[in-house]
């Protein structure tokens, strides 16, 4: 429950330090002293956004620090998933600063909102006039019914396996898309791919050999003849070369015997005679092997030209560059050919998950009807102990054919004034004071199926009165034996049942009004609720009629 609430620099308030008890604690004030101010306040560690506009003075931060003690309803979890420390006295700040930057704690750790407003939804539960109309909407109604049937785990089961589901179906729908765009493209992979194949390329090959070998083909002619002609003046003229060389070797020899220079000279010359005679056997060989062949100069004409019409085709020049572009098309057919079994694959597990969420559904739906009953019969017996005896509660309810967030399941609240009035949808047919005392009710019935420490309500007892508010303020009293309840009020008989009771009022001080709050006790409560009954005008009657509601609710509650 909410022990301590700390506000400083928030709208009209300066300072406040307000310490709460269990039971049921009264606000009440003027109009415009600032009551819901306090809500605001209490609203920024619930994880509500705030700016710059809530500061009273602009030159200085806001900070709002609500203590809860929150030993007995089992919080753990949430602290171990947001790694935080658990305290049983738990603090929650919010700071604001002149920019407009805002900041959130947990016992002094800082955390996101969406952490800050984790926790709090377990803490704190604001009810106010513009909650009513929830009623109306449909993931509400549905909060209703889940909170009433009190089947978390099998909500959570739910929640999470259809998200699984939505998620499969999404990675599947993407899969497909892109298996239509690559089936689109696949008859053009495949040709580029059989022709490169067809092309037998091959790293191996050596393009610029294979153009060398064409030009000699194409020249056969006339390079036969020059080494034909050179082998001719090298070995076979009259006066070849070799025969000249061999007489020159001749002359030389003899004269080795006179000096060592000559001997040198000799061996040079019969190096020179080796070499010759090896260029001769070359040039032979040489003109043997080139031989016109027109066959193969069409082959090696044909596979060239394969070559440069590839490359120009797919803009490359070399042909491993080739064989890379060979190798990206295999690839493009193979991850079509995966896609099938992955796709098939997706498509058994996207199936097996929707039976899934189906079964859950089923399961969610059964326990939801089972309990349907109940909350039309508990609301309508609330309802009329709250001054509406032809009141009528009813749930219409429907199977739905296709999965959704919700489940398996079509809810939708109606509601009748009227004896014999028809069930109609309650923004039809129910009236701004019928809507507050349908809330209320319903909100009673949560709060006896859920676990929660404090509830506040914020002036939800507009436009009742007389018998119909002393019946609200019983359902306050009710709901206060298990939790802790703040309400904010106009109402005398609902004030008079609080254990705790304070009073807002705003004070001028150095030319600024300041909202103000005092816990009222003895004679100063006697005079704030003869005030709610009389006006300002207070007469002894009103003080003798506010003296024996607090003593007739202090002998209720002994």
């Amino acid at each position: 429950m909410l022990t301590h609430l700390q506000i400083e620099n928030y709208a009209l308030i300066e300072k406040l330090d307000i310490e709460f008890d269990s039971g049921l604690s009264i606000i009440t004030g003027e109009t415009g002293a600032g009551k819901s101010i306090l809500v605001g306040a209490l609203s920024l560690i619930l994880g509500q956004r705030a700016d710059t506009k809530v500061l009273f003075d602009k030159n200085k931060k806001c900070i709002v620090e609500g203590t809860f003690n929150i030993k007995g309803y089992k919080l753990q979890s949430v602290f171990e998933e947001n790694e935080l420390d658990y305290d049983e006295n738990t603090i929650l700040r919010r700071e604001i600063n002149s920019q407009g930057k805002s900041r959130a704690f947990i016992n002094d750790t800082p955390v996101t909102l969406n952490v800050l407003k984790a926790l709090s939804e377990e803490l704190v539960d604001i009810h106010s006039q513009h909650e009513s109309l929830l009623l109306n909407k449909t993931y509400f109604q549905f909060d209703v019914v889940d909170n009433f049937c009190n089947h978390y785990e099998l909500l959570n089961n739910y929640k999470a396996e259809y998200q699984k589901y939505i998620s499969l179906k999404k990675k599947l729908d993407k899969l497909l898309e892109n298996e239509k765009e690559s089936r689109a493209n696949l008859d053009y992979y495949k040709f580029q791919y059989e022709e490169l194949e067809k092309a037998k390329i091959d790293n191996t090959e050596d393009f610029e050999q294979l153009e060398s070998e064409l030009e000699i083909l194409n020249n056969a002619s006339d390079i036969k003849q020059n080494l034909q002609s050179a082998y001719y003046l090298l070995a076979d003229s009259e006066t070849n070369i070799l025969g000249e060389l061999t007489n020159l070797q001749n002359f030389v020899q003899p004269l080795e015997k006179y000096d060592g220079k000559f001997k040198d000279l000799l061996q040079r010359l019969q190096s020179v005679i080796i070499e010759f005679k090896d260029i001769g056997n070359e040039l032979s060989q040489a003109s043997d092997d080139v031989v016109f062949d027109e066959e193969r100069i069409s082959i090696l004409t044909e596979r060239l030209d394969t070559f440069n019409k590839l490359m120009m085709k797919h803009n490359v020049s070399t042909i491993d560059s080739l064989i890379e572009v060979k190798e990206d098309y295999k690839e493009k057919l193979q991850n079509i050919e995966s896609m099938e079994d992955e796709i098939e694959s997706l498509k058994e597990q996207t199936k097996q998950c929707e039976q899934q969420v189906y079964m859950l559904g089923e399961k969610l739906s059964v326990s939801r009807q089972e309990k349907f009953p109940v909350i039309e019969n508990r609301v309508t017996e609330l309802l009329r102990s709250l001054g509406m005896p032809d009141a009528r509660f009813g749930i219409e309810h429907a199977k739905i054919d296709t999965v959704s967030p919700l489940g398996l399941d079509f809810i939708r609240f109606k509601f009748s004034a009227n004896l014999g009035g028809e069930l109609q949808d309650i923004s039809k047919v129910a009236s701004g004071g019928e809507i507050s005392r349908l809330m209320l009710s319903i909100k009673s019935l949560i709060t006896e199926n859920r676990l929660l420490p404090t509830i506040i309500f914020d002036e939800i007892d507009t436009g009742v009165s007389g018998e119909v508010a002393s019946k609200i303020a019983n359902i306050f009293n009710e709901m206060s034996n298990t939790m802790q309840v703040i309400c904010i009020t106009h109402l005398p008989q609902i004030a008079s049942k609080g254990q705790n009771h304070f009073f807002v009022y705003k004070e001028v001080e150095n030319q600024q009004t300041k909202t103000r709050i005092k816990k009222l006790a003895g004679e100063e409560r006697i005079e704030e609720l003869a005030k709610m009954l009389g006006g300002e005008s207070l007469t002894d009657s009103a003080r003798q009629t506010a003296k024996e509601l607090i003593n007739f609710n202090k002998a209720g509650n002994n």
